[in-house]
């Protein structure tokens, strides 16, 4: 009955200390988070646990300790968030969970899967293909990972990847879109952003200096590959669409700051008004 009372009412038990301290260890990037951060990451995480289902597939069976290192890669973009048009983290400090709040499924596949697409072209020509999937965020629907690839998270967060981290952003980035509509990589901006902009201007800010860094990836890629220069640090996909390369730098951004910033030194100030606003009024 606990899922079904407000957050600040429930009463949980805390998270096994064993299987928590293993958690956090096996995470460079939790690792270095400060003690009142890990607190209030292991009590995001008991509420995500409680509020979300996780199903494996291909007869994989879901451990606790699967479970929870999900759970914890998933709340970490949310450590320093308010709720979606919350004015602040004090007010509300459970609601940044509201982020989450279009699904409950957690589907977890042993290893890739391969899912059948279908694109018409713009002569009306119809193709079909199979696409490997490491993780897909479907839109009002449930969040699918790979296992194999949610293991590796610690040796990947050098090369500032992270699935979890990148499904669960799409999540965020497709609140107010409606079926069929393509997340654009600009989250809600209810909430104040570089101290002072808010509402459109917070997103105009948002999608001029998005759109500056995405062009310079995207040219950064094209010089790779056309003339043999140095390949950009991350994933190539990143320059599929904007929603991809917000996607994808928030993976960076959540697991390798340090590198992330040599890289990316524009998006790390925007990226810090955002996921961290509450810093920003000190």
């Amino acid at each position: 009955m606990q899922q079904w009372l407000p957050r600040g009412w429930r009463r949980m038990p805390a998270l096994p200390e064993p299987v928590w301290r293993a958690t956090v260890e096996a995470q460079p990037f939790l690792r270095n988070l400060s003690m009142p951060e890990l607190k209030r990451l292991e009590r995001l995480c008991r509420h995500f646990l409680l509020e979300k289902a996780f199903y494996g597939a291909h007869n994989l069976v879901v451990t606790d300790a699967m479970a929870l290192s999900i759970a914890a890669q998933a709340c970490l973009p949310l450590l320093h968030l308010p709720g979606p048009g919350q004015p602040d983290l004090q007010s509300k400090p459970w609601h940044s969970l509201d982020w989450y709040d279009d699904f409950v499924g957690i589907v977890v596949q042993p290893d890739a899967a391969v899912a059948k697409r279908k694109v018409t072209d713009a002569s009306g020509v119809v193709h079909h293909y199979r696409e490997t999937l490491a993780g897909e965020a479907m839109q009002g629907g449930p969040v699918m990972l790979s296992w194999a690839e949610v293991a590796r998270a610690p040796w990947a967060a050098e090369a500032g990847s992270n699935v979890v981290i990148h499904e669960f952003v799409h999540k965020m980035d497709m609140r107010g879109t409606t079926r069929g509509q393509t997340a654009d990589g600009a989250p809600d901006w209810s909430n104040a952003c570089l101290g002072s902009l808010k509402g459109a201007p917070a997103r105009a800010h948002w999608q001029a200096t998005m759109n500056t860094a995405f062009e310079a990836f995207k040219e950064a890629l094209n010089m790779s590959e056309r003339f043999g220069a140095d390949k950009p640090w991350l994933d190539a996909y990143g320059a599929t669409q904007p929603g991809e390369f917000f996607a994808v730098t928030c993976e960076a951004y959540f697991v390798n700051r340090q590198r992330f910033e040599q890289e990316f030194p524009s998006l790390l100030a925007l990226y810090d008004s955002f996921f961290k606003p509450e810093a920003l009024n000190r």
